[in-house]
C-alpha cells in the first residue's frame, strides 16, 4: 500500500514538472511576429514597383495576425554595388539602413520588386543584390527564407518574367527557398505599367502580386510551426 502511495506521489510531483517545464518554454513565434521584409528597387520613389510590393506586403500581413512587414523603397536611397574586400575602403551609402532588418532574428521572408528596364533587372536592383553579399558571413543568413519576386514592366509582355528569372538565379546563391504565387502567379508576380503610373488599374497584375504575398507568408509561417 505504502509503495502505491508513493509511487503515485512521485507521478504526481514529476507530472507536475514536466508540465511546469513545458509552459515556461517560449513558443515560436509569441514574442516577434514572423517579419516579411518588401523592397522595392525602382529609382522612382513612391511608384508603380513601390506600390506592387506594397499590395503583396499587405496581402502577405493578411494571411495571420503573427505577421507583420515593412517596406523598403530604394528609391531616392544611394547603394553601390559590391565592393570587394582587399580594394580599399567601402563608401557609406544607404544600405546600412536596411542591413539590420535584414539580419533580424524574426526575418521570415523577402519580397523584391524590380520595374525592367531594357528586359533586365534595374541597376538599382543588381546594387541591392550584390550588397546582399553581406549576409553570407560567417553564415548563409538568409538559407531557407522563403523569397518571392515581382517586376513592373511597360509592356504586358515587357521581360518581366526574365527580370523575375534573373533575382531568383542572384538569390538562390544564398540557399534561399524561392517562392512563386497562386495560379497566374506561379514564377512570381507580373504588372504592366499602362495607365500612366497607376498601376492598381493593372487588376490582373495586382491579383497577381496580392497572390505572391500570400504565398510567401504561407511558406515562412510553416517554417516558423505557427501555421
Amino acid at each position: 500500500m505504502s509503495n502505491s502511495v508513493s509511487r503515485r506521489k512521485f507521478l504526481q510531483k514529476t507530472s507536475a514538472a514536466a508540465l511546469a517545464g513545458l509552459t515556461s518554454m517560449p513558443v515560436m513565434g509569441a514574442d516577434k511576429k514572423t517579419l516579411i521584409v518588401g523592397v522595392s528597387c525602382s529609382p522612382r520613389e513612391g511608384k508603380t514597383t513601390a506600390t506592387a510590393v506594397t499590395a503583396a506586403l499587405d496581402a502577405a500581413k493578411g494571411v495571420h495576425s503573427q505577421i507583420a512587414t515593412e517596406l523598403f523603397d530604394l528609391g531616392g536611397m544611394t547603394i553601390s554595388g559590391l565592393f570587394p574586400s582587399g580594394g580599399g575602403t567601402r563608401p557609406k551609402d544607404d544600405f546600412e539602413k536596411i542591413l539590420p532588418t535584414l539580419r533580424a532574428p524574426n526575418l521570415g521572408g523577402i519580397i523584391i520588386g524590380s520595374p525592367v528596364y531594357f528586359r533586365i533587372l534595374s541597376s538599382l536592383c543588381s546594387a541591392f543584390i550584390e550588397r546582399l553579399s553581406a549576409l553570407r558571413r560567417p553564415k548563409l543568413i538568409l538559407a531557407d527564407k522563403p523569397v518571392g519576386v515581382l517586376s513592373v514592366g511597360a509592356y504586358r509582355n515587357g521581360g518581366q518574367e526574365l527580370v523575375i528569372q534573373q533575382i531568383q538565379t542572384a538569390m538562390l546563391c544564398h540557399e534561399v527557398m524561392i517562392v512563386g504565387g497562386k495560379p497566374g502567379a506561379h514564377q512570381g508576380a507580373t504588372l504592366w505599367n499602362a495607365y500612366k503610373d497607376d498601376i492598381s488599374k493593372d487588376e490582373f497584375g495586382m491579383e497577381s502580386a496580392k497572390k505572391l504575398g500570400i504565398r510567401v507568408a504561407e511558406a515562412a509561417l510553416r517554417l516558423t510551426n505557427i501555421a
